[in-house]
């Protein structure tokens, strides 16, 4: 059973709360951590009331329900994440609904990308998807994979690279999942230290509802947070 409408508000204040405690925790400043609302499946009216309730920042995991979405938020300022796996053949559709990318994992799909964005005159934020676990249902580059990657999309001038983003394993101990967030941390640090031009790792997206508060204490910007906000919802992957 959902969440009542009233209740959307309610849960965005709880899960700034503990954001906030989460970042003050080890001392970092709480504007640090970036709350992207997962909205995969939730009804527009419920998505309203979290971009009322100060979310600016949605994540979706599918074109097709973004494109069906977007168009219906007209009104409210808000930065578009995808966060599903983005089809080659799908790409231009992508770029008219969404501001930013966090799942690209080839370099098929980055030159992609890059010529529809230098078609369009725009410079795309992505992340780069990152594997940290033997999980054939999960998409990403594996770590020996990283820094060549980063070498040859660096040249892409239609794509701004600003860091990494991983979905680790689910645990049902929300501490289990730690040493998965400390590894992408420090990968984004080795990255880091190449100084590759075009190749920025301000960013980790990593941590969802039932851990986010773990991610963050160990270096998240970004959390994707759905269930927490909106409720469970059938038949969907954990958000």
């Amino acid at each position: 059973m959902g969440f009542a409408e009233s209740e959307v508000g309610i849960r965005v204040r709880q899960v700034g709360e503990m954001i906030a405690r989460s970042a003050e925790k080890v001392r970092r400043d709480p504007h640090s951590v970036q709350l992207v609302a997962v909205c995969k499946t939730v009804e527009v009216t419920r998505i309203r009331l979290a971009l009322e309730a100060g979310v600016n920042s949605l994540g979706e995991n599918r074109v097709q329900e973004g494109q069906a979405k977007r168009p219906e938020l007209k009104g409210y300022a808000f930065q578009y994440h995808l966060i599903g796996p983005l089809q080659r053949n799908k790409v231009n559709k992508a770029l008219d609904v969404f501001d930013w990318v966090e799942t690209v994992d080839s370099i098929e799909l980055a030159r992609k990308l890059d010529v529809a964005c230098r078609n369009q005159a725009k410079i795309l934020p992505i992340l780069v998807q990152v594997k940290l676990a033997e999980e054939p249902t999960k998409a990403g580059l594996v770590e020996p994979q990283l820094l060549d990657f980063l070498q040859e999309i660096s040249e892409f001038r239609g794509l701004s690279i600003r860091g990494l983003m991983t979905v680790p394993p689910f645990f049902d101990a929300p501490e289990d999942a730690r040493p998965y967030f400390r590894q992408l941390r420090l990968l984004a640090e080795r990255v880091k230290a190449r100084n590759i031009p075009n190749v920025e790792m301000k960013e980790l997206s990593m941590g969802m509802s039932h851990d986010f508060h773990v991610a963050i204490e160990e270096g998240a910007t970004i959390v994707r947070i759905g269930t927490a906000i909106f409720g469970t919802r059938p038949s969907i992957d954990r958000g």
